[in-house]
């Protein structure tokens, strides 16, 4: 499945990066798919360590914001070494600067950061990027909590990335990579989303192709798994055991 970012959206994917001006980070989640849904999920890095603390953030005017958006930017994420180590947490205002970078663009299905709450942080197993995932799933694109069980989604492997959007706005983050085959009800929120499709390969080939010359817009965390290792995992979708790979962080 594909979704256009809504141009309203402050969160979803844009939340899984950091302000490389003041070199924060957090970690998010991804979840992509075609009828059936795949994905990933990311923590945040902080590469400057300990010099954040010592960082001034400036002051953001939130009064555009539906209350809605305003009461997200107060959740905690999980900032991470360049190891996925965690080394602490702050708010997703903070890490982002209140701003949505590449909006109106199609991307995978969903993304956002866990929590730095305990049922989100747990790590074995990946439970608590996948517990984000659904909650994340439900709140983007209304699937109800009953049809994903996070213990159904399939964790492959992390992506390093790192981009920067302008002189201010950049992510910086570790991608868990999830899958999810169900068919499931969509009730997408128009506020994190502004359209959504789905794809066959064929057809995404076909929208890569646009991408490149510039028809459609695709997020940049998206075209670099689409180029790397989308195709691959997708002709093996029965036998994804192959690529599971807990140990190596892919750096893109």
């Amino acid at each position: 499945m594909w979704r256009g970012r809504a141009l309203a959206r402050v969160i979803g994917h844009a939340v899984r990066g950091r302000c490389l001006k003041a070199g924060l980070a957090a970690k998010s989640v991804e979840i992509r798919g075609t009828s059936a849904l795949q994905g990933a999920s990311s923590r945040s890095l902080c590469v400057l360590g300990q010099i954040r603390h010592s960082v001034t953030m400036p002051e953001i005017n939130t009064s555009h914001l539906d209350e809605q958006q305003v009461q997200l930017l107060a959740e905690m994420c999980i900032l991470i070494d360049e190891n996925d180590n965690k080394i602490g947490a702050d708010t997703k205002k903070n890490c982002h600067l209140n701003e949505n970078i590449d909006k109106g663009c199609f991307t995978n299905s969903c993304c956002s950061h866990p929590l730095s709450n305990p049922g989100e942080l747990e790590e074995n197993n990946a439970i608590g990027v996948k517990r984000a995932a659904q909650r994340r799933l439900k709140a983007e694109l209304g699937i109800p909590l009953e049809e994903v069980d996070p213990n159904e989604m399939h964790y492959l492997t992390r992506i390093y990335y790192k981009a920067q959007s302008d002189g201010i706005w950049g992510e910086h983050e570790i991608d868990y990579i999830l899958f999810l085959r169900k068919n499931v009800t969509l009730n997408p929120d128009p506020n994190e989303i502004k359209s959504y499709l789905y794809v066959s390969k064929e057809e995404l080939k076909e929208i890569m192709k646009k991408a490149a010359s510039g028809e459609i817009k695709l997020t940049p965390w998206f075209k670099i798994i689409v180029d790397t290792f989308l195709f691959k995992w997708w002709d093996n979708l029965n036998h994804l055991s192959q690529f599971v790979d807990h140990k190596k962080i892919h750096r893109m």
